[in-house]
């Protein structure tokens, strides 16, 4: 996403081509603006899968990550979300929480989340990759673009 274009101006311009998210949430990494083709992983408490996508080329793609909303572990951590900067992706958002916030806010990627916990999530590798996701009154599609800033996400319809 250009620094120039806000999300915002890019509402005004496109408008109903859009999907706004309704849920607000936190700026967690060093980039507050970020934007490029969704990958998607949906997952309860457990994150070996988000992990693995997470270690492959990104080329600049936002992972997606649905949670389901839960509070009671972390789906990302500082050496998850270091794996997504070495390997060239844009952002990541999670329906869920981080940890290592401090650590993650110096990293040169964005990461948007509902909050943070210290607890650790499972590691089985439950979930699956690549398919449709729902929440905030959006649905993400794989390879649909997103555009993420201070002011909110705006995802292709």
């Amino acid at each position: 996403m250009s620094a120039s274009i806000s999300t915002a101006d890019l509402y005004d311009d496109r408008g109903d081509e859009l999907q706004s998210v309704s849920m607000q949430f936190q700026n967690l990494g060093g980039r507050a603006r970020f934007g490029g083709p969704v990958r998607t992983v949906r997952c309860h408490r457990d994150n070996a899968l988000l992990k693995s996508i997470l270690g492959t080329p990104g080329e600049g793609a936002v992972l997606v990550v649905d949670g389901g909303g839960a509070l009671e572990s972390a789906l990302v951590g500082d050496l998850i979300a270091g794996l997504g900067v070495e390997n060239g992706w844009a952002g990541i958002v999670v329906h869920g929480v981080i940890r290592d916030r401090a650590a993650i806010a110096e990293l040169p990627i964005g990461v948007k989340a509902l909050g943070s916990n210290p607890a650790k999530s499972g590691k089985t590798g439950a979930g699956e990759s690549d398919v449709p996701v729902s929440f905030g009154g959006v649905d993400f599609r794989p390879g649909a673009m997103l555009w993420s800033d201070e002011d909110g996400i705006l995802v292709e319809r």
